[in-house]
């Protein structure tokens, strides 16, 4: 059962998407009153929001951020460090719970529905970087969720071949506690993402520097 969306999240995910989705442009002026009032709720959660998107990069100064292709590789080169040292640990340190859990998503993601896809690729990834019981890993990851969401809706939505099977052979190395094996998967796994993202969102293929 899905918990209830709150006034945050609805605020947070809303203009993140439209953002991403060039709905409100770039250098746009944001501000608290004008955004409560579109979006019909207090201006708490809008508040929020935007120091999350303010966090993740996508506002800056109160006005909307457009990441560039050069942000984006450089966003992918510190996931592909962080989450290819996770998948290593988790060879030797993953817990019988968490390891089930990979299997599920890998599940979830061949047989489930388009939202479902979304959450288990999510879930998969997340679930390897919690493992490592490193704060300071999980924050790095956080900061960057909206251009991981973007490239996630990117790969999902427009199957990418083959990944669900990479996720499966992350799976079988961390399983088999073959560290090394797992990162370097992981790690071409994002390789293919970023390519694959960069390829198919037209945004940066019209402005890429």
């Amino acid at each position: 059962m899905k918990k209830k969306m709150t006034n945050y999240d609805y605020a947070y995910a809303t203009l993140r998407d439209q953002i991403l989705n060039g709905e409100i442009a770039a250098d746009t002026k944001l501000t608290e009153t004008m955004l409560a009032e579109k979006l019909n709720i207090s201006r708490t959660p809008i508040r929020a929001s935007i120091a999350k998107l303010e966090e993740e990069g996508l506002i800056k100064d109160k006005h909307v951020n457009i990441p560039t292709e050069s942000d984006i590789r450089h966003i992918f080169q510190v996931r592909s460090i962080l989450e290819g040292f996770s998948a290593n640990y988790c060879a030797d340190f993953i817990s019988e719970e968490s390891l089930a859990k990979l299997k599920q998503c890998i599940e979830t993601a061949r047989t489930g529905n388009k939202e479902e896809q979304l959450d288990a690729n999510f879930l998969f990834h997340q679930t390897i970087v919690e493992e490592t019981h490193n704060p300071e890993i999980v924050r790095i990851i956080d900061r960057m969720q909206s251009i991981i969401y973007l490239m996630r809706k990117t790969v999902t939505l427009q199957h990418r071949p083959h990944l669900i099977d990479e996720h499966e052979k992350i799976y079988q190395a961390i399983k088999a506690g073959d560290g090394a094996l797992a990162e370097k998967l992981l790690q071409q796994h994002l390789e293919k993402d970023l390519a694959f993202s960069l390829d198919k969102i037209s945004y940066f293929r019209e402005n890429s520097q």
